[in-house]
């Protein structure tokens, strides 16, 4: 039987997933069902984007990339800390990827991320 930790390692590495799928991407109610009010980022690119910077005509724009090294740390009951890396096959690009989800009335949803570039897939 799986732990609920386990349970719940797997739950916010499908979110993540479902983050980098180009349907969900271009699609503003999918968005605003996994983004918090409140979600701001800090790209890979330096600019820094709120919800609302993703919710016009195109989203979060599509991507094809690719996650690996999925971990999770419990920071609260109701807050995690998700780290991972991320290969962008459109720009060729390895980053190092962190997301904060909360967790509110049972449905969780990201409140930060930020996307830093590496030289490699380490």
């Amino acid at each position: 039987m799986e732990s609920e930790s386990s349970l719940l390692k797997e739950h916010l590495y499908q979110l993540e997933e479902k983050l980098l799928k180009s349907e969900v991407r271009t699609s503003p109610e999918e968005l605003s069902l996994l983004l918090k009010d409140d979600f701001f980022e800090f790209g890979s690119s330096g600019n820094i984007w709120s919800k609302s910077d993703f919710l016009g005509q195109e989203g979060a724009g599509a991507v094809k990339m690719t996650l690996s090294q999925f971990d999770m740390h419990q920071l609260s009951n109701d807050t995690v800390l998700t780290t991972y890396r991320i290969f962008d096959e459109g720009k060729v690009e390895h980053t190092l990827r962190s997301s904060i989800w909360k967790c509110t009335n049972g449905r969780w949803q990201m409140f930060f991320h930020q996307g830093t570039k590496t030289k490699g897939p380490r």
